[in-house]
């Protein structure tokens, strides 16, 4: 047996509180409670609640008939949590989204690299692969980001003006898929029709996978009805065949360079491209989805005082550069902290999971607890970053919270599926995007910053995240 921390073995070790309810019944009530007796954050925060404990023991959805297993151990602080980052101590095979795993017809008929473990010896060829690709696109993340921005802005600057409101969710997909494409592929979408309805095959692309996930929150469909359509049975894959077959075509002809470069590691032609996809659409524009909105939510709702610093940082530091580079983005100290900040109190992926590789003790802040070997962990890293034994006012949102001696804290911020503190490796579940992802975080706020001086926005909820709509946008007063 191992433990996730011999230095603080003198922790009491407590069994883990909570059970599972009857065979089947028990699943189902949780299910309900999660998705619409409670909803999802006060699912956890009641029963954290009841058994006085950020460990214990629930069914996570789906459930009955998607899931054969929902059985889990739950972790809710930020002290148990990283354990789901040990892959000496989790496996990760086809746990990405949960207990259950989307059929692999929407991926090619592959089990793509984010559903293999560590330890499948095609998870490191693939995850090179990743890097490789990455490393070679280095030099167009900035100007290929920045050259979509243009068209954005002016379009949501049009609804604004038209309309009094502009849906930025709805608008940037188009430029999300773009970006992703590409970047991905070296060169822009073959053609019109694949420009203009990628994001849609996209968006409900995802809509198959993750919608045991979801729950609509239409008032006019019962619930019952509702889990019944996207809990019980998956959707079937034929319904985005056609059009996944139409990107795949595209991919496949304008990733050439890439694809031929995976063929020289060893990876089947096919094979890279299907990555290629899960890659473009899941990983990046998937992430792009949840991410963007959440931080303009976030700095949005901040107010006109942080906007003025923003706007004096970025405008100062661009013009000291000589332009939008990777040293002026590395310059800009407030820039990071909100983005930071915002990964921290709204990650753009709250759920990670892992099956005890052995028995194994971990700890909380107060007590330890024995894990059996094969018994799934779950993390709900929305309640673990926002600890209020590791951070001040976690609940809010503190712009500078990461600035001067609160880098230290950046090791407790847990977005990427790893710590911020550490860099992805061929032999973790790391995003390998890390950088990447901070890249155009900084970036979309150094573009709206040169662009205005505030903004106005109202927010709400998604599928998969939050809503935003701008009501309103002040030019920049001087550059």
């Amino acid at each position: 047996m191992s433990s996730s921390c011999s230095s603080r073995s003198e922790l009491p070790l407590r069994k883990i509180p909570g059970d599972y309810g009857l065979p089947f019944f028990g699943a189902i009530k949780d299910r309900y409670d999660y998705f619409y007796n409670q909803g999802r954050d006060e699912f956890f925060k009641s029963r954290m609640k009841k058994y006085q404990s950020t460990v214990f023991r629930a069914n996570m959805p789906p459930g009955p008939f998607i899931s054969s297993d929902p059985k889990v151990v739950v972790l809710l602080d930020a002290v148990s949590f990283p354990v789901l980052f040990d892959n000496s101590k989790v496996e990760k095979r086809n746990i990405l989204d949960g207990t259950f795993m989307p059929s692999t017809h929407l991926t090619g008929g592959y089990r793509v690299l984010a559903f293999l473990d560590t330890s499948e010896p095609k998870h490191d060829l693939l995850k090179r692969f990743t890097f490789s690709l990455l490393a070679s696109r280095h030099r167009d993340f900035i100007p290929v980001f920045r050259s979509g921005l243009p068209d954005l802005f002016a379009t949501i600057e049009d609804d604004v003006s038209s309309k009094g409101k502009a849906d930025f969710n709805n608008i940037a997909d188009h430029m999300y898929f773009n970006y992703v494409f590409t970047l991905i592929c070296g060169k822009p979408p073959p053609d019109e029709k694949i420009r203009s309805e990628g994001s849609g095959t996209f968006s409900k692309w995802l809509f198959l996978q993750l919608a045991p996930l979801m729950t609509l929150g239409l008032s006019l469909l019962p619930n019952f009805l509702e889990d019944f359509l996207l809990h019980t049975f998956p959707l079937p894959p034929f319904l985005v065949k056609s059009d996944y077959h139409k990107l795949y075509n595209a991919f496949y002809e304008s990733a050439s360079s890439v694809l031929d470069e995976g063929e020289r590691m060893g990876i089947k032609r096919e094979e890279a491209c299907h990555n290629l996809i899960f890659l473009a659409g899941f990983s990046t524009f998937g992430g792009m989805k949840v991410l963007f909105p959440a931080l303009i939510k976030w700095v949005g709702s901040a107010g006109e005082n942080l906007h003025r610093e923003l706007a004096e940082e970025i405008r100062t530091v661009v013009k000291e550069e000589g332009g939008v580079t990777f040293a002026a983005l590395d310059k800009m100290a407030l820039t990071k902290s909100v983005v930071y900040e915002a990964l921290r109190i709204e990650p753009p992926v709250p759920f990670q999971y892992g099956k005890a590789r052995e028995d194994m003790v971990i700890r909380s802040h107060d007590s330890s607890f024995e894990i059996k070997k094969g018994e799934t962990i779950f993390g709900y890293q929305t309640f673990a970053t926002k600890d209020g034994k590791v951070f001040e006012d976690p609940e809010d949102f503190v712009p500078r919270r990461f600035m001067g001696e609160g880098e230290k804290l950046l090791k407790y911020v847990y977005w990427s599926n790893g710590r911020e503190t550490e860099d992805p490796t061929v032999g973790d579940k790391q995003c390998a995007g890390k950088d990447l992802v901070m890249l155009i975080s900084r970036l979309m706020l150094v573009e709206l910053f040169l662009r205005y001086d505030t903004f106005e926005v109202e927010s709400g909820t998604l599928l998969l995240g939050s809503s935003v709509t701008f009501k309103s946008l002040t030019k920049a007063s001087s550059s």
